[in-house]
């Protein structure tokens, strides 16, 4: 049986390609300049053999989307019959719409190929797995150094201690196949030692339970692996907060703030002159509220609006993923927030 999938709000831009088997590729028309939301918000009816993760992965979406977006709904046994809601609409991420941008607190992955000559530009959307606490995902800007099919692994000294603690052994090296927690296809990236890589372990999809690298669906790597090239620019932000216009509209996306160990020495963070080199920076630990204030200045910058600060707080205290119209554009600029 089908599930039956119900338009809540938002315009659906899906652009259908040919796809491995079960693959759900979201590949969305790029809005123009002014422009930042994709996607819609929609619901489907659940079978009586899905469970929460089941439907995500059926529709793009990874653990944390799927969770936080239904939270009166039981993760393993959600019933036939149940409406679930699935937080398909995005505001994209702030900063250049070019290359590989991975946003840590949304768990998402976003790609902005080069638009082929007389095709309209594109950006692709994939759930993904990062670093926990004690093997955070590091921030910055790099490239795709490398990419591999049946990727061998090599796991660090420091993960087969941890294995052994554990009563669970690591060879040197796993070779590929079923036991190879890189799965299929991967992509390493300039900073040594992280990669963006498939897995056996689809579940773990959309959580924070990697050793620091990036992990995808078997099947959105697959889509993928074929279409990002070597030197491929990856920009790793962490923005829980996410503000952008939807025409006159100011939509506001919110995710729950990730925390970070600090340091004790901040890592080499200086700005490189040469753009090609890999950049490492220091976890910034914000409160969503100011979170919320950088991106609503930053999102008046050149466009004045006007922030209903009672819904703000309202989608702070959610922290659900969805986004939702929270403002709207100004014609006087004076009397922006973000000239205040």
């Amino acid at each position: 049986m089908k599930s039956v999938i119900k338009l809540v709000s938002g315009s659906i831009a899906l652009v259908l390609a040919v796809l491995p088997p079960g693959a759900v590729a979201e590949v969305y028309d790029l809005p123009p300049e002014g422009n930042d939301v994709v996607g819609a918000l929609t619901t489907v009816i659940a079978r009586d053999d899905d469970t929460l993760l089941d439907i995500a992965r059926r529709h793009g979406l990874g653990y944390e989307d799927i969770v936080r977006a239904n939270p009166d709904v039981d993760t393993w046994l959600p019933g036939e019959g149940t409406e679930v809601t699935l937080p398909t609409r995005y505001v994209l991420p702030p900063g250049p719409r070019r290359g590989v941008v991975l946003n840590l607190a949304e768990y998402r992955l976003y790609y902005y190929p080069t638009p082929e000559a007389g095709q309209p530009a594109v950006v692709m959307t994939y759930p993904i797995s990062i670093g926990r606490m004690d093997w955070e995902t590091p921030l910055g800007r790099t490239t795709i150094v490398s990419k591999m099919r049946n990727p061998s692994w090599y796991p660090p000294e420091s993960i087969r201690a941890e294995h052994a603690a554990d009563g669970d052994p690591l060879p040197r090296i796993v070779p590929p196949g079923p036991q190879n927690p890189l799965g299929d296809y991967a992509m390493r990236l300039g900073l040594p030692g992280y990669l963006i890589h498939g897995t056996n372990r689809p579940d773990g999809v959309g959580m924070r339970v990697t050793h620091g690298c990036i992990r995808m669906f078997p099947e959105d790597i697959d889509y993928l692996f074929g279409r990002v090239d070597v030197n491929t620019s990856v920009r790793i932000i962490n923005e829980p907060v996410k503000v952008g216009w939807n025409g006159d509209e100011l939509v506001i996306e919110v995710h729950k703030t990730l925390e970070f160990n600090l340091p004790e020495s901040e890592p080499n963070a200086e700005v490189m002159t040469d753009a090609d080199q890999p950049v490492v920076e220091p976890p910034v630990i914000r409160n969503a509220l100011t979170a919320l204030t950088e991106q609503f200045v930053a999102a008046t910058n050149e466009q004045p609006g006007m922030l209903d600060w009672d819904k703000a707080e309202d989608l702070l205290a959610r922290a659900d993923g969805i986004p939702a119209v929270a403002g709207r554009k100004i014609k006087d600029a004076a009397t922006s927030a973000a000239s205040e």
